[in-house]
């Protein structure tokens, strides 16, 4: 099984790219978001890859760092979920909207990927939502000198991306962190928060 390809980027087109890998072109499917991270050709990249073999084809999928890919491997487990859609999925929502979309059960933030009915956002919603706490929001490849995202930080993005204030956000965040703990699990914490909103509207 391919795991990781190495190679130069031959072209790019809407839903995968080919690399060039010493000769040999490779199709890869990928979300818009790996090809948009993507170099002009003929840049040397470096893609993870998900191999998969059917009776009458091998489709391969690359993502630009294994938070994506964890993800679709996640996504294609959900009946209903194949490699397109969960793709599809990858491409509207980001790893961290993914978590806080399932750990706030917004099911019309799922909706706004294509091939994503109101039906399929429920069972995403019921069958991840307990899963989504052990998902990675992204790679963990920071610069040397920043400093590494918390849950409080990425629990903050997620609520802002939902549509609260910042201000608001922030003051929620503190007190479900100073109650649950520093080591809360991120859906926990995103979960509590919505519910604290609610109570001061």
């Amino acid at each position: 099984m391919i795991a990781l390809l190495t190679g130069r980027v031959d072209s790019l087109q809407d839903g995968n790219c080919v690399l060039d890998v010493n000769g040999v072109g490779y199709l890869v499917h990928a979300s818009s978001r790996t090809l948009a991270a993507l170099p002009a050709a003929p840049a040397l990249t470096r893609l993870l890859i998900e191999t998969h073999v059917r009776e009458d084809a091998i489709q391969l999928y690359g993502f630009a760092d294994s938070a994506e890919r964890d993800w679709f491997r996640l996504l294609t487990t959900v009946q209903g979920v194949g490699a397109k859609v969960a793709l599809s999925v990858l491409s509207a929502l980001s790893p961290r909207d993914l978590i806080a979309a399932i750990a706030a059960g917004d099911k019309a933030g799922l909706t706004r990927a294509p091939g994503v009915g109101p039906r399929l956002a429920v069972r995403l919603v019921t069958e991840l939502r307990d899963k989504v706490g052990a998902m990675p929001t992204s790679s963990g490849s920071a610069p040397a000198m920043a400093r590494p995202a918390t849950v409080a930080d990425d629990a903050l993005s997620a609520l802002t991306n939902l549509g609260y204030r910042r201000p608001e956000a922030q003051a929620a965040i503190a007190k479900v962190i100073e109650r649950l703990g520093e080591d809360a699990p991120l859906d926990g914490v995103i979960r509590e928060g919505l519910r604290e909103l609610a109570q001061r509207i």
